[in-house]
């Protein structure tokens, strides 16, 4: 049995991501603004709080919350995503700054903030996106979105050879098109082949065994893009 910090639960891949977790008998501590959707399931082993990820004071509260309860992580993964899409002439600069604060700096946040208590063997997996990846397609007015993801690749590759003595691993998965409410937002209409609960099965394996063969590796997980 593991504990495992999910941020992003309240819809997509980490709902799904949730249940997966709690169900094979893990114990997971699930973070969002909107709680409720997991609460709703009242699966055992699970917590969830509502949790924003720009606010010090949600940060402070995981932290607070895995020395009461916990006192080591085995894995956080970092699901959480704001998506603005508008075309460059028309964002709104504070829109930007938004997408940066949840996709980027709120990564580093909770990152900084969960690493005292992961061991050597512990497990950080940052969940990215094609757009993010150097030379792959890019999409007209998804500008904040896909620089964001390409921040946090390097944030990975950055970790992973600060911590590479004392550990936990960091990795990332930049994903192509899964079937999200997330999607939906970016490409009104589109059909993509794997569901968010294919993805999350996925997801969940790695997060559990990929800090064995990987560490500071972006891997591209992504039969399709729109």
């Amino acid at each position: 049995m593991k504990n495992i910090i999910i941020t992003g639960t309240s819809r997509g891949i980490g709902f799904e991501l949730v249940q997966l977790f709690a169900e094979a008998g893990h114990n997971v501590l699930a973070l969002s603004r909107n709680a409720q959707p997991i609460l709703d399931l009242r699966l055992k082993n699970c917590t969830a709080f509502s949790f924003d990820i720009t606010e010090a004071s949600s940060i402070e509260k995981v932290s607070t919350f895995v020395k009461e309860n916990w006192s080591q992580v085995d894995v956080l993964i970092n699901n959480s995503g704001l998506l603005v899409n508008a075309p460059f002439s028309e964002i709104k600069m504070d829109d930007f700054q938004k997408v940066y604060a949840v996709n980027v700096f709120g990564v580093a946040a909770i990152t900084q903030a969960v690493l005292p208590f992961l061991p050597k063997q512990g497990h950080v997996l940052t969940i990215s996106s094609m757009g993010g990846i150097q030379g792959s397609m890019k999409f007209p007015g998804l500008s904040a979105y896909s620089s964001s993801k390409g921040a946090v690749l390097t944030l990975t590759e950055l970790w992973a050879e600060e911590y590479k003595e004392t550990g936990p691993s960091f990795n990332a998965l930049a994903l192509g098109a899964v079937q999200t409410e997330m999607l939906e937002e970016a490409f009104p209409g589109y059909e993509a082949p794997l569901t968010a609960k294919e993805m999350a099965a996925y997801i969940l394996d790695f997060s559990l065994n990929g800090n064995k063969f990987y560490n500071g590796k972006i891997l591209q997980v992504s039969s399709s893009t729109p």
